[in-house]
């Protein structure tokens, strides 16, 4: 039986496409137009939680700018734009799905809201890199590490000026969907026993 997915705040399909590849129901959701053919909505994710529409399970990625400690510095120009991040990033977990992941990085929803679930980082997955990556879960257990990987490259962080920078430095790695698809897909399918 296939679970029906949505993967919030998400152009790349990257995480949709994971769980479509194991026989599951996904959908992507961004303001952004997808990068990937596939199942797509181009919009606000608010639009499509609720209303009609019934989700086993979201994997969210909400825009970290005014968020993650890397940005602290810009902080205090910008308290309207965070607590606007802030209350979306409630928003998500408040949403009524039984199960949701929320990925951010490291900042300041562990001390306005709570701590993250677990923090994992690309090189548990197969990816020689560091990205410090937090997970907030509800009704999901933590990832378990499928492969580790040699090395710690700080290739995220050492990226030059580009214009898509912002944009390479949120997709997830293909590990880590890769996990979330199969743990997590599992989980589903154990529930319907």
């Amino acid at each position: 039986m296939a679970m029906k997915v949505l993967v919030a705040c998400e152009y790349s399909g990257r995480v949709r496409d994971a769980f479509i590849a194991r026989g599951h129901d996904a959908m992507s959701c961004d303001l952004l137009p997808n990068d990937a053919p596939g199942p797509h909505y181009q919009g606000d994710v608010r639009e499509i939680i609720g209303g009609g529409h019934k989700w086993d399970l979201m994997i969210a990625h909400p825009p970290c700018t005014y968020l993650c400690s890397s940005g602290a510095r810009w902080w205090t120009a910008k308290k309207n734009e965070q607590r606007e991040s802030i209350q979306f990033f409630q928003y998500l977990m408040d949403a009524p799905i039984l199960r949701i992941a929320i990925e951010n990085p490291v900042g300041i929803i562990s001390k306005v809201i709570r701590p993250p679930d677990q923090i994992i980082q690309p090189w548990q997955f197969g990816h020689g890199e560091v990205k410090t990556t937090c997970l907030w879960l509800k009704g999901l257990y933590p990832l378990k590490p499928t492969q580790y990987a040699k090395g710690r490259e700080q290739r995220m962080w050492k990226l030059p000026p580009s214009a898509d920078r912002w944009k390479i430095r949120s997709e997830t790695y293909q590990g880590i969907a890769d996990a979330m698809a199969e743990q997590w897909g599992k989980l589903w399918t154990e529930s319907q026993g």
